[in-house]
């Protein structure tokens, strides 16, 4: 929607105008996935669809929530901003970021009317809720003047989903989305949140997303498992390397090493995956900064293969979307992008293979799923920031 069309929205929901707008992205990761809570790298990009926000001062002592995708307003007393709705509610996602202030002793003297729409599609394993919570996060950091850096927003934006959504999520996702640069993809170590901006350079080569339609989620569980199967490879290995605290510590030579003290299969299966996709990782970025995008897409095979065998968080769409890919030339590299368990794939295509690519990779995925992929050229656009009028 244009800003004018959701402006108009604000007012037929609120009887009142917007006073503030702000823009925070979806994202795409390139390489790097499971990573971030081990401690690693990971190799995101924000893109330029996202979520939009609109809020202005209301006269209750309340806060009015609407999303133009759900008919209902919700509306919550400033006294009751610390606790979760039931439900998995959508609310959840900026409420919990309005929590981490108050928790910071910031407090609320009014109440504000919230608007938000976004673009990103949902269960995609674009970020849709990362985007949510680092716009919140960055209107309430106007609201209550705390001067927090982009870093900190996506640092609240994390908090949020573990306490608000029960999502044990690493930062990746808020990271892009506050720290996203146009045209620049986020080389970050997840260990000390430092970070470079990489020029993504693809001549003649496009980033191409194709969306299963087979919605993750994250908070059935099966993510909050791999969490703990990593930390559980993380406690046996201490029993010969006691000063161990990632899995991302450890080059794939320690961890050959070593891997005999996982004793559990399971999380064996996870920590060779996360050892092997944080070299994957560093060795993308330096094929990308050296040009070499036949290596890079090398990489991203391999990653993919490892999410389906080590990780085990593709399954049968996101398989055969990677699978189909590979088969067209044309196509450089492809994988399953985000927590798994559905969503997206992302892949390096060249110019003219794009539409071969769309026809044969879409009927492949129909003929087998029964389900229509959609495919979408993916522009690498900024992160979080206020719109001018």
């Amino acid at each position: 929607m244009e800003l004018n069309e959701l402006k108009k929205a604000f007012l037929e929901a609120y009887n009142h105008e917007a006073e503030k707008v702000y823009f925070s992205p979806g994202r795409v990761n390139l390489i790097g996935e499971h990573t971030d809570y081990n401690g690693g790298h990971v190799f995101p990009c924000a893109l330029s669809f996202g979520t939009n926000l609109l809020l202005a001062a209301n006269n209750q002592k309340a806060l009015r929530f609407k999303s133009l995708n759900m008919p209902e307003i919700i509306c919550l007393p400033l006294d009751q901003l610390l606790t979760p709705l039931p439900d998995n509610s959508w609310v959840n996602y900026p409420l919990g970021c309005i929590a981490q202030y108050i928790k910071r002793g910031f407090k609320l003297e009014q109440g504000y009317d919230i608007l938000i729409w976004g673009n990103v599609p949902a269960g995609a394993g674009l970020s849709s809720s990362a985007a949510i919570e680092v716009v919140t996060a960055c209107a309430f950091n106007d609201i209550f003047n705390a001067g927090y850096d982009r870093t900190e927003l996506a640092k609240i934006g994390q908090l949020s989903e573990h306490e608000f959504a029960g999502v044990n999520c690493g930062i990746m996702d808020q990271f892009a989305s506050a720290q996203g640069k146009k045209d620049h993809a986020i080389y970050l170590d997840c260990a000390t949140l430092d970070f470079e901006l990489v020029p993504v350079k693809l001549d003649g080569v496009k980033v191409v997303i194709s969306n299963t339609h087979s919605p993750h989620k994250l908070d059935s569980g099966a993510y909050n498992a791999r969490v703990a199967e990593c930390k559980l490879a993380v406690e046996q290995l201490r029993t010969v390397r006691p000063n161990l605290q990632a899995l991302a510590e450890l080059s794939e030579v320690e961890f050959e090493d070593i891997k005999s003290a996982i004793t559990d299969k399971v999380a064996l299966m996870r920590a060779t995956h996360v050892v092997g996709e944080c070299q994957r990782t560093i060795d993308a970025v330096a094929a990308l900064k050296a040009g070499d995008l036949t290596k890079f897409g090398q990489l991203m095979n391999a990653s993919h293969v490892s999410l389906r065998d080590n990780y085990e968080v593709t399954g049968l769409h996101l398989d055969t979307l990677a699978e189909e890919a590979w088969k067209i030339d044309g196509v450089i590299g492809s994988r399953m992008t985000g927590g798994g368990f559905g969503g997206c794939t992302v892949s390096l295509v060249r110019d003219e293979a794009i539409p071969t690519f769309i026809e044969k990779v879409g009927a492949a995925y129909f003929e087998k799923t029964g389900i229509k992929a959609d495919f979408y050229i993916a522009e690498i656009g900024d992160g979080v920031h206020a719109l001018a009028d």
